[in-house]
């Protein structure tokens, strides 16, 4: 890769002759010396081979070819001081990368609400979400390639803070033989239906959640698939009430009257990393997701501006 001719204090020179309007006014503000501004600014046009000023009586005007330039160096300027505060942050502990594993039936829109405000905190901190299914949340915490992780179990070894609950119900098709039958069914009714379930993500001690008495019994990959599945009229399944709230309203499906076990509720819980502190990033993400965990997912939410 070619190295860049021009240096970024020249393309900053260049701002500071604009914004201010003129080279003297460049130079006090820069606390240089006026012909140091102008020979800067004359040696980016030699260099450039393009002419970035023209003298308009008194005033140093930008040309065409200046004006699409400096719009361009504006935003090189800008990152380039964003690395150098990236650089800073984490040389007094500020993390790089929070890496953050979450069951995929925890609502996403309180995730989204936490993210967000998480975002102009962050000072450049990046975050690596990953979804995982039952056990999988587990493992990948306990393979140490997490630091933050919800998960609808508690984990042996961990104290986790609890969140709000998520509740599964039992859900079919309208025009589900189950629903035909017009009346409380138990379970013995579900045994000949086809149920779809979802595979858990964990390789080492997978597991199985929810009624399985079923004959016929398909898995599926993701809470999505399974959600498109029985709303197409194939089988019957226990799936987050928040994940299909529109569908039942619209009667894409239906719930079904079991006599019990039609729904359950599953406490989720927020753990972090023990074999690593917590930086002052991690920290902040923390308390942001706990607060919006409680916050109605129907609640307006305006996203905060960046700083």
């Amino acid at each position: 890769m070619k190295a860049p001719r021009v240096t970024l204090d020249q393309w900053r020179t260049l701002q500071a002759v604009v914004d201010h309007g003129g080279f003297a006014q460049a130079a006090e503000v820069l606390h240089r010396s006026q012909s140091s501004v102008s020979y800067t600014v004359a040696r980016m046009q030699d260099q450039l081979g393009v002419p970035l000023l023209r003298i308009d009586g008194r005033k140093a005007v930008l040309t065409e070819a200046g004006g699409v330039l400096l719009r361009r160096s504006r935003q090189l300027v800008k990152q380039a001081s964003q690395l150098e505060d990236l650089a800073h942050h984490m040389e007094q502990g500020w993390e790089a990368e929070v890496r953050l594993v979450v069951d995929a039936a925890y609502p996403s829109a309180r995730l989204v609400r936490a993210l967000t405000a998480f975002m102009p905190q962050s000072r450049g901190c990046r975050v690596r979400l990953r979804e995982e299914v039952l056990s999988g949340v587990e493992e990948v915490l306990l393979e140490g390639v997490a630091d933050l992780a919800i998960s609808g179990f508690s984990i042996p070894g961990y104290l986790g803070a609890e969140l709000s609950d998520v509740e599964f119900i039992a859900v079919a098709h309208p025009e589900h033989p189950l629903h035909r039958l017009n009346r409380e069914l138990n379970f013995q009714d579900l045994e000949s239906h086809l149920q779809v379930v979802i595979r858990d993500s964990g390789r080492q001690q997978p597991r199985d959640v929810g009624w399985l008495g079923a004959e016929q019994r398909w898995t599926v990959g993701s809470l999505a698939t399974a959600a498109t599945f029985v709303g197409s009229g194939l089988g019957f399944a226990w799936l987050p009430r928040h994940m299909i709230e529109r569908e039942l309203k619209e009667g894409l499906l239906k719930r079904l009257p079991l006599e019990q076990g039609g729904s359950r509720n599953s406490t989720f819980y927020l753990f972090s990393n023990k074999e690593k502190p917590l930086g002052p990033a991690t920290q902040i993400l923390i308390e942001l997701l706990r607060t919006f965990d409680t916050a109605p997912l129907d609640a307006p939410f305006a996203a905060p501006e960046q700083a």
